[in-house]
């Protein structure tokens, strides 16, 4: 994982395929799932990227809004949405900076701007922190919309822990996690960012049926100044954690062709403006018109608040399931990579499908089991969101550019990418604050494996 690769050069199928390599250094690299498959079209980087990006984040915008208030809320919505389009679109410049070279995983291009051990140590601690995180929390997410929509289904059956519909959740991972690369889970991935763009549309439509509920309130729901200001801080976890697709994008971008007529970076950013434009007709009207229609009493998923009618809910939660299953494969297939990298070049494990079935399936009972053990969804989103997908989704690509492309000071691209990194390292440092505390006054009345 910590070796850069050598110089490539395109073969005559458009894959950068490096003549410097050996016959065996090639056979690991086909069968690692970053590298194995590049015969991807534009429009897969649109649904990867839709998928990656509108999550379990766009249900909680609503309970965001309710604690930036009316003003801040929109401020910060729409600055985030064209910070981390700028920050996306140098991701994919930066993709093939080097001519006949591809940096097809993030702490890749980290090595290239940091130099090969401080970009591993900057780039994939971060990045495993909102992989990892945001498989944990995804696990909850799917169990929690498993158990919302068994008790709209069946208000009358037997009531059945939260535990038991993360394992259900879980198991179905046990399963898909062992297709090899990201081309493989594009039929997944695929569905999950139809069901995205459906549940939200579900989730802002019935709040429009719904109108505004009688004797709503748009200020702030805590007492205490200090409460305001602690919610505060956690929305805008909130709202960080809701844009964090650029962990997974080079890693996306990594299966498109590229040839020095046709580089990835055209097919990709053109897939990535779809992506931004969908993500836009999910994100806003949620997170708007749910506000504009519970004010402060709206909960941390919107789908909570909305309970009829009873059967469109119901299918908006299993929707929601079906997204998550898809977001979650997204955001594990470059930790499997990261892990059979370790175990294959570093450890020399030979390639084998027991070596893959045995490491994913003890990361997806590790996710589970964190999942289970620490189900604390709003306090888990604002916590993480600040913590890690604001440097990596934020500012850590302004960083990478100003260090390779070194822009002329005082010039706009130099201001640019300073004002993203300033907005991003307030962000990173005050956002957690509020996360954090919020997990501590869940956990004061939580019973563990309830």
């Amino acid at each position: 994982m910590g070796t850069e690769a050598p110089p490539r050069t395109w073969n005559a199928d458009g894959n950068d395929d490096g003549v410097e390599k050996t016959k065996e250094q090639k056979k690991i690299d086909e069968w690692l799932p970053i590298t194995s498959s590049r015969n991807a079209k534009w429009w897969y980087s649109t649904f990867h990227n839709v998928t990656a990006m509108v999550g379990a984040g766009v249900l909680s915008l609503p309970y965001a809004m309710s604690n930036l208030g009316w003003g801040p809320g929109v401020a910060v919505l729409v600055l985030s949405w064209i910070v981390t389009l700028y920050t996306l679109w140098q991701m994919v410049e930066m993709h093939e900076m080097v001519p006949g070279k591809r940096f097809d995983r993030y702490h890749e291009l980290g090595q290239h701007a940091f130099g090969e051990k401080l970009g591993l140590y900057i780039v994939v601690p971060q990045q495993l922190i909102v992989e990892v995180g945001t498989n944990i929390v995804y696990m909850v997410t799917g169990g929690h919309s498993l158990k919302k929509f068994h008790d709209i289904v069946c208000p009358s059956c037997k009531n059945i822990k939260l535990t038991y519909f993360i394992m259900i959740f879980a198991s179905i991972h046990f399963v898909i996690s062992h297709l090899p690369n990201f081309n493989s889970i594009s039929g997944v991935s695929l569905a999950a960012a139809v069901m995205s763009l459906t549940y939200s549309t579900i989730a802002w439509t019935t709040s429009v049926a719904k109108g505004v509920q009688p004797d709503v309130q748009y200020g702030y729901k805590a007492t205490t100044t200090s409460g305001t200001v602690f919610n505060f801080l956690n929305a805008l976890g909130d709202v960080a954690f809701a844009y964090a697709g650029h962990n997974v994008v080079l890693e996306i971008q990594a299966t498109i062709p590229s040839t020095p007529e046709k580089p990835s970076k055209k097919a990709m950013w053109k897939g990535v403006v779809v992506a931004y434009i969908i993500v836009a007709l999910c994100y806003f009207p949620v997170a708007l018109i749910g506000y504009w229609t519970f004010g402060n009493t709206v909960k941390d998923n919107i789908l909570l608040s909305l309970e009829k009618p009873a059967w469109l809910i119901a299918m908006a939660n299993m929707f929601v399931v079906i997204h998550v299953i898809g977001s979650y494969q997204i955001y594990a297939m470059p930790v499997f990579d990261m892990i059979e990298t370790l175990l294959v070049k570093k450890l020399h494990f030979t390639p084998s499908f027991m070596l893959r079935f045995v490491a994913r399936n003890v990361y997806v009972g590790l996710t589970m089991f964190i999942g289970i053990t620490f189900p604390f969804f709003g306090g888990l989103l604002g916590f993480f969101g600040g913590f890690a997908f604001a440097p990596t989704t934020f500012f850590l690509p302004c960083v990478i550019w100003l260090v390779i492309y070194k822009p002329k000071k005082f010039g706009l691209s130099w201001w640019t990418n300073w004002i993203c990194i300033v907005l991003g390292v307030l962000l990173t440092v005050i956002s957690p604050i509020g996360g954090l505390r919020n997990i501590i006054l869940q956990a004061k009345n939580y019973h563990f494996y309830s």
